[in-house]
C-alpha cells in the first residue's frame, strides 16, 4: 500500500494536530454513511468531514431505494450496521462479505455495490486500507454500469467513502477530485446537506495539499451559507463539523464562535447528544487555545449531559488528561474511579480500546503503579485481538511496552515494542511505526546498543519526514502533541549522534546532527502553519560560506537536556563541535533572565554579565579561529529559547558582538538563492500607521516618528512608494503589492510575533493582517512579477508577552513573505531610536554598498556610540536580520 503520494504536502495534516493532546477518537469521515437499503426517503445523519474530532457514536445514514430483495439478505445489512455501530468491525466484515456474496448470486448489482461500500467502511476502520480500496473500487464499478436515478442516489455517499479512504492512503489530490465529483452528484439530487459535507471535505483536502487560504475561503463561504439556514439539528451538526474543521485549520477563535453557535442551537432544540458533542468539540478548541480551565469545564459539561456511556467516558478521559497535566492530584483521584467503573461496563469496541489506551497514557504521566497501567493495556490488547483490529492492537502492544520501559525491564519492553512494530509494518502504518522505532531507539540506547539505537532513530525520523502532513489524519485515536510526540524524536536522535561523535569523531556525524536539527526547525514551522511551508529553491549555507561569502561563519547551538552542543562551520574548514556543560534548564533560566533585563532601563550591568556568560558558551572557544580566518559575519542557526535573545548583544567583557561582527540569523542549513543586495537597485514600498486601530489602542501606543522614518527612507532611496495611516489598509496594500514594482517591503506599524499563527499579525488601519495572509498577499505578486522580494522590514513589531516560542512567528512571517531577508524587531522600543536606526540602515545599504548584515551592524553601532540616550542594548539590540545576509 503506497502512502508516499503527495509527499511534499504531508506535514500539514500532522501540523493540524501537533499542538493538541486530546483524544481524537474519530474523524468525521470515520463516521461516514453506512448505507442501508430501505423503503424510506433518504436522509444523512452526520457530516462526513475528513479530519475532524467528534465524540458521537457511529451514525448511520439510510438511503431510500425501492427494493424487492429477500429479507434474509437485507437482515445481513442490518446486522452489519449494528455491528459497525458497536465498533465490532471484524464481525461486521464477516457479515457484510456474506451480504456481498448473496447479492452477487441474486445478480442485484445495486445492492451488491451498497454492501461493498459498507464493507469498505468496516475495512477502513480496521486499518485495512488495501482491502477498503479494493471494496470501494468494486462498488463504484458496479454502479457505473448504468446511470439510473437509484444509482445516482447511492453514488454520492459512496464517493464520500472513497474520498475518505483516499485521504487515509495519503492521496489528497485524488480525494479532492472524488469529493468534487460527489458534490456534483448531490447537486443533481438537490441534497444541500451532502453539498455542505463535501465542501468541508474539499476545504480540508486543499489545506492538506498546501493551499491553506483556498481551504479557509471555502469554509468562510460555507459559514455564510449556514447562517442563512433556519435552526435545525442538521444545522447544529453542520456548524459543529465546520467548527471542528476550523480548529484543525488553526483558526481557533473562529472555531470557538462557530461551535458556540452549534451548542446554542442544540440547546434550543433540546438534543442532549448534540449538546454533548458541541461541548466536547469546544473542549478540544479551548485546549488548542491553551485555555485549559475552560477546556476542563467544557469536558465536564459534555460528560454530565452525554446520553451514552462511551461519550461520557471520552469526555472524562480528556478532562483527566488535563487535570494530570496541570497537577490537580485531588481532582484526578476523584475522577479516576468513575472512569474505571464505566470502562469496565462498556462492551468491547474499538472506541473502548482507544479510551483505555489514552487512559493508560495519562496514568503513566500521573505516576500510577505500573502494574495497574499494565493491566489496562493488557485488557485493551486482548480486546483488540478479539476484534481483529490491527491498528488498535499495535497501539495497545506498544503502550504496554512503554509501561515496561518505565519499570526498566528493557528486554520485555523491547520484545513488546518489536511486536507492535511488526504489526504496524504489516498494515503499512508509518504513523504508528515511527512511535515504535523511536521507543526501540530509547530501549536500545539503555542497553548500550548505540549503533542500533541510532539506526532505529534514523528510521523514526525518516518516517516522520515521509508523513509530513499525514499525522492529523492517522493519529486521531490517541493523545498526540508536537512537543511530546515529534520534537523529542529529533532532539534525542541528535543527542545520541553527538554522544557517538565523542568516541567516533566524524564530520559526517556532525553534518547529520545539524541536518536533523534543521529538520526539526522546519517541522516546527510546518506545525506553526499547519501545512508544509518551505518549497522555495534553496542553496546550502556551506556553499555560500565556502564560495560566495568566505568571510562568514555559521554557528549551530543545540540545546540538549544535559548539555549545550555547538557545531561550527568556518570557511574552508571541516565542521567541528564542542560541548558546554550547561543543562537545558540552566540555559533556559539564563536566557529568560537576560531577555527580561534587556527590557529594563537600569539593568545594563546585569545584561553585560549574563551576555558575557552566553558569549562564553557560543563564541569564546572559537574566538581565535574566527580572527585567523578573517571572519566578519556570524550567521546563527539558533535553537529553542536562544532565538529570544539577539546575538548582537553578546559581550566579551569589553565589547558587544555587534562591535566586532555583523550578525544574521538563518532558519536552517539552506538559504533562498542568495544574491548580494549591492547588485540590485532598491525600490521600496513603505506602509505605516501612526495611530493603531481603536480596538488595539490600549495594547499598542502611537508611533509619531513614522513620518521621520519614511523621510529617512526617501532620502536614502529615490524610488519609494508610501501608504500612510488611512491609506494603509489591507485593500490598498494588496492593490499596491500587485501594481507597484518593488523589491523591499517596509512595514512601519505595530505587530506581534507569537508561537501561534493566529496571534501573529501586523496592524493596518482596518485591523490586523494575519501572517497567513502574507502568503496570498505576496505570493500572488510572484505570479505576475519576476522581481524577487529582496527584503521585508518590520520595524515596530514585538514578540508576544510570556511566549517563549514567539520567535516562531518571526520565522513564519519571513517564510510566508517569500523574502530573501527579513529585518524585524523582537520587542517594541523607542519610536525615535527606531527612526534613527532605520535611516542609518538604508543609508549604509545604498551609499557604502555593504551587505545587509553589515549595514545593520553599522546602524546599531551608530546608536550605541553616537547617541548617548540610546546606547543601552534595549534600544539597538532588538533588530535581527533573518535569511540572506548578503
Amino acid at each position: 500500500m503506497k502512502r508516499n503520494s503527495d509527499k511534499n504536502n504531508k506535514w500539514q495534516r500532522m501540523g493540524n494536530v501537533c499542538n493538541i493532546s486530546y483524544i481524537r477518537f474519530s474523524k468525521i469521515h470515520d463516521l461516514p454513511v453506512f448505507i442501508l437499503l430501505v423503503l424510506v426517503t433518504a436522509f444523512l445523519c452526520v457530516i462526513a468531514s475528513p479530519v475532524a474530532a467528534t465524540v458521537e457514536t457511529q451514525h448511520i445514514a439510510t438511503l431510500g431505494v425501492s427494493i424487492e430483495n429477500p429479507a434474509q439478505t437485507q437482515d445481513l445489512l442490518q446486522k452489519g450496521k449494528v455491528l459497525y455501530e458497536a465498533g465490532q468491525f471484524a464481525e461486521a466484515v464477516k457479515v457484510l462479505q456474506q451480504a456481498v456474496k448473496s447479492y452477487s448470486s441474486q445478480g442485484n448489482e445495486l445492492r451488491q455495490a451498497v454492501a461493498l461500500s459498507n464493507l469498505a467502511l468496516a475495512y477502513q476502520k480496521l486499518g485495512n486500507l488495501t482491502q477498503a480500496q479494493q471494496a470501494i473500487t468494486a462498488s463504484l464499478k458496479l454502479l457505473e454500469k448504468s446511470s439510473t436515478a437509484q444509482n445516482l442516489q447511492v453514488l454520492a455517499p459512496i464517493l464520500d467513502i472513497q474520498g475518505s479512504i483516499q485521504l487515509d492512503l495519503g492521496q489528497a489530490q485524488q480525494a479532492l477530485n472524488t469529493w468534487q465529483r460527489a458534490e456534483v452528484s448531490y447537486k443533481q439530487l438537490g441534497d444541500q446537506n451532502g453539498i455542505t459535507r463535501d465542501r468541508i471535505n474539499q476545504a480540508q483536502a486543499w489545506q492538506v495539499l498546501g493551499f491553506y487560504r483556498r481551504g479557509l475561503t471555502i469554509l468562510t463561504q460555507l459559514q455564510e451559507e449556514l447562517q442563512l439556514k433556519p435552526n435545525s439539528l442538521n444545522k447544529a451538526v453542520e456548524l459543529r463539523s465546520f467548527g471542528d474543521a476550523l480548529q484543525l485549520a488553526g483558526d481557533l477563535d473562529q472555531s470557538r464562535r462557530v461551535l458556540q453557535q452549534s451548542l446554542s442551537i442544540a440547546q434550543e432544540l433540546d438534543s442532549p447528544q448534540d449538546v454533548s458533542a458541541a461541548l466536547f468539540s469546544l473542549g478540544n478548541t479551548a485546549q488548542g487555545q491553551q485555555d485549559l480551565k475552560g477546556a476542563i469545564v467544557f469536558y465536564q459539561q459534555a460528560a454530565a449531559i452525554a446520553p451514552n456511556s462511551i461519550t461520557k467516558v471520552q469526555a472524562q478521559i480528556n478532562q483527566l488528561n488535563l487535570l494530570v497535566n496541570t497537577g490537580q492530584t485531588a481532582a484526578v483521584q476523584t475522577l479516576l474511579p468513575q472512569i474505571q467503573t464505566q470502562l469496565a461496563q462498556l462492551p468491547a469496541s474499538v472506541t473502548t480500546i482507544y479510551a483505555q489506551i489514552n487512559l493508560a497514557q495519562s496514568l503513566m504521566k500521573f505516576g500510577t503503579t505500573p502494574q495497574a497501567i499494565a493491566q489496562i493495556c493488557a485488557f485493551a490488547l486482548q480486546q483488540a485481538q478479539d476484534l481483529a483490529d490491527k491498528r488498535a492492537e499495535s497501539f495497545a502492544q506498544g503502550t504496554l511496552g512503554s509501561v515496561y520501559e518505565q519499570t526498566k525491564q528493557w528486554s520485555i519492553a523491547q520484545n513488546l515494542t518489536q511486536q507492535a512494530l511488526n504489526i504496524a509494518q504489516t498494515i503499512n502504518a508509518p504513523d504508528i511505526a515511527y512511535r515504535w522505532h523511536w521507543q526501540l531507539g530509547r530501549l536500545l540506547k539503555q542497553q548500550g546498543e548505540i549503533k542500533n539505537a541510532i539506526a532505529a532513530y534514523d528510521t523514526a525520523v525518516s518516517e516522520l519526514q515521509i508523513l509530513r502532513s499525514d499525522l492529523v489524519v492517522v493519529n486521531r485515536d490517541v493523545q498526540f502533541s508536537f512537543k511530546e510526540s515529534v520534537e523529542p524524536v529529533y532532539r534525542e536522535s541528535v543527542e545520541l549522534l553527538l554522544q557517538f561523535q565523542q568516541t567516533h569523531p566524524s564530520e559526517l556525524t556532525l553534518d547529520k546532527a545539524r541536518q536533523r536539527i534543521e529538520a526539526l526547525q522546519l517541522a516546527e514551522l510546518d506545525n506553526f502553519f499547519r501545512e508544509a511551508c518551505i518549497n522555495a529553491k534553496t542553496v546550502l549555507l556551506d556553499t555560500v560560506v565556502d564560495k560566495d561569502n568566505p568571510t562568514a561563519a555559521i554557528i549551530y547551538p543545540i540545546i540538549l537536556p544535559s548539555q549545550l552542543q555547538v557545531i561550527v562551520k568556518i570557511p574552508k574548514q571541516p565542521l567541528r563541535n564542542y560541548t558546554v556543560n550547561k543543562s537545558q534548564k540552566e540555559v533556559e533560566g539564563i536566557i529568560i533572565k537576560l531577555r527580561e533585563y534587556l527590557l529594563e532601563p537600569d539593568r545594563t550591568e546585569e545584561v553585560q554579565g549574563l551576555s558575557q556568560e552566553v558569549y562564553g558558551w557560543l563564541i569564546k572557544e572559537i574566538e581565535s579561529d574566527l580572527q585567523e580566518s578573517g571572519v566578519k559575519t556570524l550567521v546563527f542557526v539558533l535553537d529553542g529559547i536562544l532565538r529570544n535573545v539577539p546575538m548582537a548583544v553578546l559581550y566579551d567583557g569589553q565589547q558587544y558582538l555587534v562591535e566586532k561582527y555583523a550578525v544574521a540569523l538563518s532558519l536552517g542549513l539552506q538559504l533562498i538563492a542568495p544574491k548580494p543586495l549591492t547588485q540590485t537597485k532598491l525600490n521600496v514600498l513603505a506602509a505605516g500607521l501612526v495611530q493603531p486601530p481603536k480596538d488595539f489602542q490600549q495594547q499598542f501606543p502611537p508611533l509619531p516618528e513614522i513620518k521621520s522614518e519614511f523621510n529617512s527612507i526617501s532620502q536614502a532611496i529615490a524610488s519609494t512608494t508610501q501608504l500612510l495611516d488611512r491609506d494603509f489598509n489591507s485593500k490598498n496594500l494588496e492593490s499596491k503589492v500587485n501594481a507597484v514594482p518593488f523589491n523591499v517591503l517596509h512595514l512601519a506599524t505595530h505587530g506581534q510575533f507569537s508561537s501561534r499563527a493566529e496571534n501573529t499579525f501586523i496592524l493596518a488601519a482596518d485591523g490586523p493582517i494575519n501572517v497567513t495572509q502574507f502568503d496570498s498577499l505576496l505570493r500572488r505578486r510572484d505570479q505576475t512579477r519576476s522581481e524577487a522580494l529582496e527584503m521585508l522590514v518590520l520595524s515596530a513589531c514585538q514578540t508576544a508577552v510570556g511566549d517563549n516560542r514567539a520567535t516562531l512567528g518571526l520565522a513564519g512571517a519571513s517564510v510566508k513573505a517569500g523574502a530573501r531577508s527579513t529585518l524585524a524587531s523582537l520587542w517594541h522600543i523607542s519610536d525615535k531610536s527606531t527612526a534613527i536606526l532605520i535611516g542609518e540602515f538604508y543609508r549604509e545599504l545604498v551609499k557604502t554598498k555593504v551587505t545587509k548584515a553589515e549595514a545593520l551592524r553599522r546602524a546599531q553601532a551608530k546608536l550605541l556610540k553616537d547617541y548617548p540616550n540610546y546606547s543601552r542594548p534595549g534600544y539597538w539590540a532588538p533588530y535581527v536580520l533573518v535569511g540572506n545576509w548578503l
